[in-house]
């Protein structure tokens, strides 16, 4: 699984000044002046340095201003006018620097019209809704804005974090940083800066606003137009007047300080990979300048003079509350700092039996495993952290040292004789364990030899669910928020934990966690629980003020030791059926090739989507090509399927190809090498915190994508297999979202198609269309969908390949016909925008921060989500249910060793012996029918559709 990718962005311009200012003339050999070079080529070298040795980034840009005026000028004609010229001695400097920088072999991008901050802004957000980390490297007040999460509404995927690094204080720049400099979060700097004006740029804002009443007056009014709208109601006085008299002006320094977020990008984000820094270009330029101690450094490796650049400097937290995150309704415990000398390292049975002593009488205890590995089928035990309260934590070292024959064993508890002790406190009902992402924990402990807890309702809690019930897809900034401990602990706890990269280093000078010292592992660990349970104490008592409550309690709490049990028993696969299907994939991906090539008249790389596009468009000459940021042209799904629509047979074969190649690499090969060399069965880790919507997410490998009505698809669930003596059995929800929508949205034509068991997309057919054939089925079929999905009229006409007003005219004549359907979509969007969130049936709530976005994308995209947000995530809930309610019930049939393996979509997969299938089946269906019950009484039923077989092809 590829690594999380982390851009950082180099403010150039700042860094040139800085240099400049900071160094005594110097020219080169040539007698060209380069104090500021060599001044920016130290700087960059020492980051650079600095950043592979800690928390490192996978790519990384330097944006610089490039010379002349931007857009702004055009708003405003004075907009920097206050700027003196560049020194004289600087100028010619400028194209040196870029020079240093392409030295580094390091991206050098600066753009006409653009400021290096909206270059910096639109690279950064591009790069966070794909999910990657951005770190800003600058101190610049403007950038700030864009400090925070961000998400991809369109998708629901969670994006990345973006923060910034200020390498002259050492100190990174979070949203506890911003909200300190300016009062406010992120979201609302802009708004402060418009008011406050900024005389370097020349921003005007409004005279003699200063920057603490600016802040007074965001704070109360929540915005700038909250504040100009609020000012004729204000006691007479100068403020007023001036809020009054320069309102306008206020609204353009708004305008001028917003950062340009969607500029197009020059070079991708991909290309920003960073390698390994080449000698040769970096020892030309150094040599050519004259910069000889820099290119003796270079050959000797000496390391920068002066302190290390501190990457998590984290400052100490004081007493009282943090800056309130999201939810915040009431005044949160206050802790005292955290203190890592604090912790106590466990090495002795007595102190172990002392703390286990003490947390049974505490009741509640924080847990959390260190290990040799992230899979927790393969992980061994390491350590065993414990927390009874802030800065009250141990750690329990039992597999650390001994490495080989010659390394020492530090003094620790015999393995064997620790679980022994702390197998009555982990298995006790009368003990709260609280873990983040306690699933995992459970895992490692139980393959140890100690369970925690019981099946169904185990005294366990999680942080990270809590927070993902809490606040999917909210945070103190407005834009989203991860649920991981790091991020956790700096919004709730204003505390940056210890990165795991620094306790056991990176790339080859990586140790496993066994080899740490004591020391260092005893604050690691330990401070983890001690986060944990701090985190706790925050976010349990916020179930109950704010509706939390239900969802947590009755479906995602008791679901994970269910869920951790699936992924313990894992699957079986067929390792020589996959490795056949492997080898005709690989024969009919050559034969595709051979034909595609044969279509385009020439070989060439079809998975490379620029030779791809230049075949497609320049020399087979099809219509529809457009080109992209990058120059070349788009060959994505939906443009090869147009063509292939239009009649380009060449583009439906890369259709196949594409499918053929991603199967073949995605499950026919990676399923192979996923077989666990135990248990011989392949264990997917589910993930409860995965979507938005509250689905739960399958990775490693990912199971919710092998595609379910293709012949291809079921050649692949036959490679999941029964063993000897047993089948599978699959049940499915049969088009549960519909059923729901009919519910939900109180439509009496399809509550009553559904009662009277009619097929609901014939139904729709003859309601649409008046008559039902194949094609009016398949078209309602795919328009009963796509309007659950918030589809557009330029959506649909796609799917059906109708022009965009015939698609508006079907959607016209669904909602004409269903006129519930478009009740329930009004009244969704609408109470989404008044409180923020959406709900499930059963209390789920999925935060929509965007949907009020001014940019009519992120809007629209939010939209959709939304719609669909509270039946697709019921959908999730009622399964949960079924799933927590499932084995009970088997048991209670007698049937207690039926195994349930796999949850996938609207599906739940079990292994029992093939004896016991006609028993099971009725127990199976009676539990997922009734689901909802008590709670939420559906008015239609839900069905389930149940087969069996020796594999998971033939009972689906």
């Amino acid at each position: 699984m590829d690594a999380k990718q982390h851009l950082y962005l180099v403010d150039g311009s700042a860094y040139i000044f800085r240099a400049y200012h900071r160094l005594p003339p110097l020219t080169n050999p040539a007698g060209t002046p380069v104090g500021a070079v060599y001044g920016y080529t130290t700087m960059l070298w020492k980051l650079a340095q600095d950043l592979h040795e800690a928390d490192g980034p996978t790519h990384l840009a330097v944006i610089l201003d490039k010379a002349g005026t931007s857009f702004r000028n055009a708003m405003y004609d004075q907009y920097k006018a206050n700027r003196p010229p560049a020194p004289e001695d600087l100028v010619p400097q400028f194209p040196l620097i870029r020079d240093a920088t392409r030295a580094f072999s390091l991206a050098c991008i600066e753009e006409p019209d653009l400021e290096a901050d909206d270059v910096i802004a639109s690279y950064a957000r591009a790069a966070a809704r794909a999910g990657w980390d951005v770190t800003i490297v600058s101190s610049d007040k403007d950038l700030m804005q864009l400090v925070g999460r961000c998400n991809d509404p369109a998708s629901g995927v969670q994006g990345g974090r973006i923060d910034m690094l200020d390498t002259m204080k050492n100190q990174r720049i979070d949203i506890p940083e911003v909200v300190e400099k300016f009062g406010v979060g992120p979201e609302l700097v802009g708004d402060v800066l418009a008011l406050m004006g900024d005389s370097v740029d020349n921003v005007p804002g409004i005279r003699g606003i200063g920057p603490k009443t600016a802040t007074r007056l965001i704070q109360e009014h929540g915005s700038l137009e909250g504040t100009l709208a609020a000012a004729p109601a204000m006691k007479p006085g100068k403020l007023r007047e001036s809020l009054i008299e320069q309102a306008e002006m206020a609204r353009l320094s708004r305008r001028l300080v917003a950062l340009k977020e969607d500029c197009p990008l020059p070079v991708a984000l991909e290309d920003f990979r960073l390698g390994v820094i080449p000698r040769d270009p970096l020892a030309a330029f150094l040599a050519e300048h004259g910069f000889t101690s820099l290119l003796r450094r270079l050959d000797g490796g000496q390391a920068a003079p002066g302190p290390k650049t501190q990457l998590h400097p984290g400052k100490p937290q004081t007493a009282g509350a943090p800056a309130a995150p999201a939810g915040a309704q009431r005044e949160r415990p206050t802790f005292p700092a955290v203190d890592l000398a604090a912790y106590e390292c466990v090495q002795s049975a007595e102190r172990l039996a002392h703390w286990i002593e003490r947390a049974l009488a505490a009741r509640l205890v924080a847990v959390d495993t260190e290990t040799s590995h992230l899979d927790a089928m393969r992980a061994e035990l390491v350590g065993i952290s414990l927390a009874l309260g802030p800065n009250d934590a141990c750690y329990i070292p039992l597999g650390h040292g001994g490495a080989d024959m010659f390394s020492e064993r530090p003094p620790q508890v015999d393995k064997a004789a620790a679980l022994r002790l702390l197998k009555p406190l982990l298995e006790s009902d009368a003990v709260l364990k609280v873990g983040q992402n306690i699933k995992y924990d459970l895992t490692v402990l139980a393959r140890a030899g100690a369970a925690v807890g019981g099946i169904a309702v185990a005294p366990i809690d999680d942080t990270m669910i809590l927070s993902f019930d809490l606040d999917a897809g909210r945070s103190e900034d407005g834009i989203g928020g991860g649920h991981g401990m790091d991020e956790l602990a700096m919004r709730h706890l204003g505390h940056t934990t210890i990165p795991f990269k620094e306790v056991c280093g990176t790339g080859k000078k990586a140790i496993p966690f066994s080899e740490v010292p004591l020391d260092r592992a005893t604050h690691y660990a330990a401070e983890d629980a001690d986060v944990t349970w701090r985190l706790h104490k925050v976010l349990k008592p916020r179930l109950a003020e704010e509706a939390a409550t239900r969802i947590y309690e009755r479906v995602d709490r008791p679901l994970i030791p269910v869920v951790e049990r699936m992924e313990r028993h894992g699957i079986k696969v067929d390792r020589e059926r996959l490795a056949r299907l492997s080898g005709e994939f690989a024969e009919a991906i050559r034969a595709l090739e051979g034909e595609i090539h044969g279509l385009a008249g020439q070989e060439f790389t079809i998975g490379s989507p620029k030779q791809l596009g230049e075949i497609l468009f320049d020399k087979l000459g099809y219509k529809g090509g457009r080109k992209g940021k990058s120059g070349q042209y788009s060959t994505d799904q939906a443009i090869l399927e147009g063509l292939a629509g239009q009649g380009a047979q060449v583009a439906g074969k890369v259709l196949d190809w594409r499918q053929l190649a991603k199967l073949k690499s995605t499950y026919t090969d990676a399923l192979q090498a996923a077989i666990h060399p135990e248990t011989g069965r392949v264990h997917t880790s589910y993930s409860l915190v995965g979507a938005q919507t509250g689905r739960l997410s399958s990775t490693d490998p990912n199971l919710q994508n092998i595609p379910i009505r293709t012949e291809i698809g079921r050649q692949i669930r036959e490679a999941f297999v029964a063993e000897p003596g047993n089948v599978l059995l699959a049940a499915d929800y049969s088009q549960i979202e519909l059923r729901l929508a009919a519910h939900m949205a109180d439509v009496p034509e399809l509550k009553e198609a559904f009662a009277a068991g009619e097929d609901i997309h014939a139904r729709t057919a003859r309601e649409m269309f008046g008559l039902v054939d194949r094609d009016t089925r398949a078209r309602a079929k795919t328009i009963n969908f796509a309007i659950l999905y918030g589809i557009s009229r330029w959506g649909l006409a796609g799917r059906l390949g109708v022009s965009s007003d015939e698609a508006q005219a079907m959607i016209d004549r669904y909602f004409e016909r269903f006129p519930g359907i478009r009740r329930y979509i009004h009244a969704t969007l609408e109470g989404v925008r008044e409180r923020g969130f959406s709900e499930t049936l059963f209390g789920r709530k999925t935060w929509f921060p965007r949907i009020g976005a001014s940019n009519p994308n992120e809007r629209a995209g939010s939209e959709r989500a939304a719609i669909n947000a509270p039946i697709q995530g019921t959908c999730a809930d009622i399964i949960k249910r079924a799933m927590v309610r499932m084995m009970p019930a088997l048991t209670d049939a007698g049937l207690g060793h039926v195994r349930m393996l796999l949850q996938v979509h609207d599906e739940l997969v079990f292994e029992l012996p093939e004896s016991d299938a006609a028993a099971a089946a009725p127990v199976i269906e009676r539990v997922m029918a009734e689901a909802a019950l008590p709670s939420v009484k559906l008015d239609v039923p839900l069905g389930i559709e149940i087969g069996t077989g020796p594999n998971w092809g033939a009972a689906h």
